[in-house]
């Protein structure tokens, strides 16, 4: 077992930013996290000079890295982070920045992820996106992560006695949180019957247990919780954190994520529990993937899933409030910002900002991100607990 994380007591988290998604953009990466950057500033009412550090993560940023983007930008950072993890991003870039600030390595830390997404960049993204990619799944024309969750969903399935309609269920229930966020993508109303008799894309996937790529960017801030109320931004303070990569390299096949690994420090950093989650913004490119983190975070018992997915419902306002801005399956998936889209809406609802439904006098949220599918497996894993100023 891992020792317990020193806390983050003294820093938070403020101005939550979205750049609304769009299908397709001429627009490049640099762009987005452009707005994105631009959008943190104004959010805060900070001059340009007042963000001393800035942590990035971009599939389509290439040639540069977060250090070409800052010339790009105008920035002088004296603590700089490029975040490649996909969908962990956004916890990973929160740890790392909230340690920057607690060690005086910055004041303010900009965390953005952003991609574009014009019609032909999604399969070149995949053509390229590991030797995993290239040796085992693009060559046979697998078209990239949809073989790869087909046959963890498969796999899942067939050990545990899940059926299709427990992840139609969750789908169904994002795409009704879905209704009242604005820059979801695709909000029109999903019956679990529309679901189960959609078209398949990789047996047993179907159209609707697949995220759509688009172009976007999201962001959020780092700093003292002291320089937050002094500027009047409302804040949310982080209890804990925890991020694993290539957790349990020995497992055939992946059912479990680093998140099973490390949940006790999590939990112990937080002095909370499960029960005492107000909301579960979970990373959700595919539907297995959240069942597999309502086990491995401790919802339910390895293998139970299914069975708790039958007896909650998911909505704002239903018993464990999943992905309520839609999740990617509904707002769409701008590439790394997939991961920052669940942070930036806990955010939202702790700091009482929320653009969708608010889940009633939420207090304590976790955002679990999972990334960088490897055919058989994700390798990054991540997880955060956050919490309203009052909480």
């Amino acid at each position: 077992m891992s020792p317990v994380s020193a806390s983050y007591n003294g820093v938070v988290v403020v101005a939550p930013v979205t750049i609304p998604y769009r299908r397709y953009a001429q627009h490049d990466a640099h762009w987005f996290l452009a707005k994105a950057v631009a959008g943190l500033r104004d959010a805060a009412g900070l001059a340009t000079d007042d963000i001393d550090g800035l942590a990035v993560s971009s599939f389509t940023l290439f040639p540069d890295t977060a250090v070409g983007l800052t010339q790009h930008l105008g920035l002088t950072p004296r603590f700089l982070e490029h975040v490649p993890m996909g969908g962990a991003s956004a916890v990973v870039q929160l740890r790392r920045a909230a340690r920057a600030v607690q060690a005086g390595d910055a004041s303010i830390v900009a965390c953005v992820a952003g991609d574009t997404n014009r019609v032909d960049s999604f399969r070149q993204n995949l053509a390229n996106f590991s030797r995993f990619a290239r040796d085992a799944v693009y060559p046979v024309g697998a078209g990239g992560p949809n073989a790869s969750f087909a046959l963890l969903t498969a796999y899942y399935m067939r050990v545990y006695g899940a059926k299709a309609a427990d992840f139609g269920k969750l789908c169904v229930a994002q795409r009704d949180n879905a209704q009242t966020y604005p820059y979801a993508l695709i909000r029109k109303p999903l019956t679990l019957d529309e679901y189960l008799t959609a078209r398949l894309v990789a047996d047993p996937l179907r159209l609707f247990d697949c995220v759509m790529p688009c172009a976007g960017a999201e962001g959020f801030l780092v700093m003292r919780e002291q320089d937050a109320r002094g500027r009047g931004l409302p804040f949310a303070r982080i209890l804990g954190s925890i991020e694993r990569h290539n957790a349990y390299p020995e497992d055939p096949i992946q059912m479990r994520g680093g998140w099973a690994m490390d949940r006790d420090d999590l939990y112990a950093q937080a002095g909370v529990g499960p029960a005492d989650m107000d909301f579960l913004q979970a990373y959700d490119d595919y539907p297995v993937i959240t069942v597999m983190q309502l086990e491995d975070l401790g919802f339910c018992p390895k293998g139970e899933g299914a069975d708790f997915v039958r007896r909650n419902s998911f909505t704002a306002k239903g018993s464990l409030p999943l992905n309520t801005s839609g999740g990617q399956l509904s707002a769409g998936q701008a590439g790394a910002a997939g991961g920052h889209l669940g942070m930036v809406e806990a955010i939202r609802q702790l700091t009482r900002q929320t653009l969708s439904a608010p889940i009633p006098d939420a207090r304590i949220g976790l955002v679990s991100g999972f990334g960088m599918i490897n055919y058989d497996r994700g390798i990054c894993t991540g997880a955060a607990i956050l919490a309203a100023s009052e909480a």
